[in-house]
């Protein structure tokens, strides 16, 4: 554990246990010491702030009106009782800290129990988590990024002269980011056949992306950069985040100036955010520069321990796997620490022009991937450009996704002397083209 897990935070306490005894099963994604946020919506059809525990949702709304909630201040108390969580996440770290201590003792085993103030997840629909209002991706990984350049430049160094000085990144549509759950439409597009003129209809190369995405909780104001050390103060929080892409699409399009349409049509994350409190425990120090990498520029040198340890895996069930009840099939396991650059870096680099930021803003940090072939995190590496497919259970290859397929990611942390905790799944279903 780094020092930076070490922290004095009793809600991180390892004994920590809850009267919730679905939170105290060894193994769940949402112990005590997790307590991630979202939006979920009640029978009666109204968005309310929720946070996980166990199978359960607390109803954040209703434990401030009933006043089991206590330790708030005023404008935090306020801020929870709205239908998104971008008034909280705006207040910064202070806010942050006493919600979570405040639910923490209430949740702990030990206070009184208030079993009226929780509903099942399972019987309830999730809700993006916050309006976002401007959505960034990165490509973040050396490994992705080394690997795409040798299958499309193979006679070129494979990472371009800026890669290592500065996080490639680039401007996507907050207007498609769905919550899990939401099915995707197979889009249409302009394709290049390499032998004749171009063309419009389906996509034919759609792929996932296994990424992690991270959301701005307090904002900062046009022209005032925010310095990698008050990163922390800025980050609430990461999702689960599938950046679905048509390969053909983008093959055609992306140049001169990168990804457009072959990016837009759909963004998927996780219904949960996992603060970044509660990662603490799981903080590392790197990225790891090599010896031949360039110095870093001063605003991007790390102060603190900013990789995060969690472990990403992708699966995915073919429609005719989910017919014959086929348990999904797991295709990749990633690591977040195994990327290049960290939220922090993107985040100090996104705003040293003075780039204002919105609580709700959303940053990706593009395609995760590692050194081995089971750690590649799309069908593109995986497949390598679809000569080598994947082989599904139910005896069909894949060397991109098919209509009714079922794209699931998950994720979860672990270290030793912590308990851990998962972000929960982030999944969706391909339709057909109109």
């Amino acid at each position: 554990m780094s020092a930076s897990g070490e922290i004095n935070d009793p809600t991180l306490d390892p004994s920590l246990q809850s009267w919730v005894e679905s939170a105290n099963e060894v193994g769940g994604n949402f112990p005590i010491q997790n307590l991630p946020w979202g939006v979920f919506i009640t029978s009666d059809g109204e968005d309310r702030i929720g946070v996980a525990i166990g199978d359960m949702i607390l109803d954040v709304k209703q434990a401030i009106d009933t006043l089991a909630l206590q330790g708030l201040p005023p404008e935090t108390a306020c801020s929870l009782c709205a239908p998104t969580l971008n008034a909280f996440m705006g207040q910064g770290p202070r806010s942050w800290r006493a919600a979570r201590r405040s639910i923490s003792s209430l949740l702990a085993r030990g206070a009184d129990p208030h079993p009226q103030l929780l509903i099942p997840q399972s019987s309830v629909s999730m809700r993006m988590p916050a309006q976002i209002g401007d959505y960034t991706d990165f490509y973040a990984s050396r490994h992705h990024a080394s690997n795409v350049g040798r299958m499309f430049r193979p006679d070129a160094d494979p990472l371009l002269p800026n890669y290592l000085n500065l996080p490639v990144g680039y401007h996507g549509r907050a207007s498609s980011v769905v919550v899990s759950g939401t099915p995707i439409r197979r889009p249409m597009g302009q394709l290049k056949p390499d032998d004749g003129p171009s063309q419009h209809g389906p996509c034919r190369l759609l792929d996932y992306e296994m990424e992690m995405g991270v959301f701005i909780g307090q904002g900062s104001p046009m022209g005032h950069p925010i310095a990698i050390q008050e990163a922390d103060n800025h980050l609430f929080g990461i999702v689960i985040l599938n950046d679905w892409s048509a390969r053909d699409v983008q093959k055609w399009e992306y140049q001169p100036l990168g990804p457009f349409n072959a990016k837009n049509f759909g963004t998927s994350i996780s219904p949960w955010i996992v603060t970044m409190e509660a990662l603490s425990p799981f903080r590392r120090s790197g990225p790891e520069r090599l010896p031949d990498d360039p110095p870093l520029l001063d605003y991007l040198v790390p102060t603190k321990d900013d990789v995060l340890d969690v472990t990403v895996d992708v699966y995915i069930v073919s429609e005719q796997m989910r017919s014959q009840q086929m348990a999904p099939h797991r295709v990749s396991r990633g690591n977040l620490s195994d990327l290049t650059w960290t939220f922090s870096q993107m985040l100090a680099h996104h705003s040293s022009t003075g780039c204002p930021m919105q609580p709700g803003d959303l940053m990706g940090s593009g395609t995760i991937s590692g050194t081995e072939k089971e750690s590649r995190g799309c069908l593109l590496e995986m497949t390598w450009r679809g000569q080598e497919p994947v082989e599904l259970p139910d005896g069909t290859q894949r060397k991109f996704l098919q209509d009714g397929d079922e794209v699931i990611m998950s994720a979860f942390c672990e270290s030793e002397g912590a308990v851990r905790i998962g972000l929960g799944d982030c999944s969706a279903v391909i339709q057909p083209a109109l």
